[in-house]
């Protein structure tokens, strides 16, 4: 009765049943994989709730790429940041979510069964989101040496006859890696020889721990490029729902590219009025909480690095909300996040993340201070001692 591209495995792993059993039971647990902004204690300004009440909220007149108004705020945000060959309005469609703008890109590029190549270790959402477009992922490895990187020889030979597109995340979740300008140039020299599209998701852009601006997908050039970003994390403001696609590249791919989405997103129409005509300030309250984030951010990292212990290691981090820690592998990382369990600690296991062998845990950098620097110390003492398993 249902269909196929459903057929996920619904029963929940170990770590999963475990982590329900200790809430169901109402321990009190440090949870260090919270990434909801809207949980973590941030000062919010909340005058940019009131163009949400306004009389021109009530007036519908869809267009199917956005409301010109808040595609101009979202090419203004590009301007900002000094991005060459600023997107103009033309050229971005918004959407409710970026998980809503994978939608849309894997129908404009691949027919049932066709191959996207993503990275790993990379965000798990991405296979429920591509077998829902009966869509098949490839995975590209990103290799660490003094950092991470992109092994771009695995990458090519992981291309296939039915490969379609290439998705960079950049900054990476959870390594925290940006893709470097040599990267990048290679990818898109690459994906232009081969007619590839490359997919970049840079929701974390702005969150680069030395601060320092980075190169944005949206200028690339060489290859059709979809640039997906939204205020969820720019803004700090997931309950908003306003995202959006830029599309970059040569110039008949790129309107050829526009014509097509613009049918796509017409079909919908999935982006409410009211947050439309709020996105300017959105965008404008992004510098506060930006800021906060930043300082939260590298206030965790700190006590990270005081705290290190018993062989425990943070792996480098250039941006993003995330950290990933080397662990000794001493037990499988399900079996040890199982076991913070019962010290009061919630960590993701590094499989989670597709890392391809055990000795990761996977921490938030946004959790409030307190809770994190008690939370790391759990984890340290457990992660640097013997599993109470072994034996």
């Amino acid at each position: 009765m249902f269909a196929e591209r459903t057929s996920w495995n619904m029963q929940p792993n170990r770590f999963s049943a475990a982590l329900e059993c200790a809430r169901s039971a109402g321990r009190e647990l440090l949870d260090l994989t919270e990434s909801n902004p809207t949980r973590v204690g941030l000062e919010y300004d909340t005058w940019v709730l009131e163009p949400l009440s306004t009389l021109a909220a009530l007036d519908y007149r869809p267009e199917a790429k956005g409301l010109v108004r808040a595609r101009e705020a979202v090419a203004a945000y590009y301007r900002e940041r000094e991005a060459q060959n600023i997107p103009g309005v033309d050229r971005i469609v918004l959407t409710t979510s970026t998980s809503e703008a994978y939608s849309f890109v894997f129908r404009l590029l691949c027919n049932p069964d066709d191959e996207v190549l993503v990275p790993a270790p990379s965000y798990p959402l991405f296979d429920f989101l591509a077998s829902i477009q009966d869509v098949h992922l490839r995975p590209y490895p990103l290799i660490y040496d003094h950092g991470w990187h992109i092994d771009m020889h695995s990458l090519k030979q992981a291309i296939g006859a039915r490969t379609r597109a290439v998705i960079v995340v950049h900054p990476n979740n959870p390594t925290g890696s940006f893709a470097k300008e040599k990267e990048i140039a290679a990818l898109g020299e690459l994906c232009r020889d081969l007619e590839l599209a490359i997919v970049a998701d840079e929701v974390f852009l702005d969150y680069a721990l030395d601060g320092k601006s980075r190169q944005s997908f949206s200028s690339e050039q060489q290859a059709l490029t979809f640039t997906l970003s939204g205020i969820s994390k720019i803004s700090a403001l997931p309950q908003m729902k306003l995202a959006w696609i830029v599309v970059s590249g040569p110039e008949e791919l790129a309107r050829e590219a526009m014509g097509r989405l613009e049918v796509i997103a017409d079909t919908y129409l999935s982006v409410s009025t009211p947050v439309q005509l709020a996105a300017r300030e959105f965008f404008s309250a992004r510098h506060s909480v930006q800021q906060q984030l930043r300082d939260r951010v590298r206030a965790n990292v700190s006590e990270l690095d005081r705290q290190l212990i018993g062989g425990c290691t943070p792996l480098d981090i250039e941006g993003g909300w995330y950290a990933v820690l080397r662990v000794p592998v001493t037990r499988s990382d399900e079996e040890l996040a199982i076991e913070l369990l019962d010290d009061g600690v919630i960590v993701h296991p590094g499989h989670f993340y597709d890392f391809p062998s055990d000795g990761y845990l996977v921490v938030s950098l946004i959790c409030e201070p307190e809770k994190f620097a008690e939370g790391i110390e759990r984890v340290l003492k457990r992660a640097a001692g013997p599993s109470l398993r072994s034996g």
